[in-house]
């Protein structure tokens, strides 16, 4: 049996609410993220972000993908937000709603409401998403 690698270096992290701290240019075009600091503050173990939609829908955001995670939480802050799932079926998560994912699961999302804001959890911090066609 291989050895288990050591585990990060983790520090102590505080993140309060500054709206300036929601940049784009992230994952989603369509999205402003406000990363927690949990990537720098676990050594790349795992990463929170804050996204919030700042588009209308429309059908060019629904396009099936996975991620290469190890784990995926989704919380709902704020709105609605609805995804179709490979084997799951159209899931419509609202304020409190939350799902975990497992690792390459694909999906497609398929609306937001214009408020939409959600809490997302990641291990690790540096994963790929994989687009699978138009």
């Amino acid at each position: 049996m291989p050895p288990t690698p050591a585990p990060a270096e983790q520090r102590f992290n505080v993140s309060h609410l500054d709206e300036a701290d929601f940049k784009t240019g992230g994952l989603r075009d369509y999205s402003a993220y406000r990363d927690l600091g949990v990537a720098a503050a676990t050594g790349g173990l795992a990463t929170a972000q804050v996204i919030r939609m700042t588009a209308p829908f429309g059908a060019q955001y629904s396009q099936r993908h996975h991620h290469d995670v190890q784990f995926q939480l989704v919380y709902v802050l704020k709105g609605w937000f609805k995804t179709d799932f490979e084997g799951q079926g159209t899931q419509l998560m609202t304020v409190g709603s939350c799902w975990t994912q497992p690792p390459g699961l694909s999906h497609r999302v398929v609306g937001w409401s214009d408020d939409c804001e959600l809490l997302e959890i990641i291990l690790p911090a540096d994963y790929g998403t994989v687009n699978e066609g138009a």
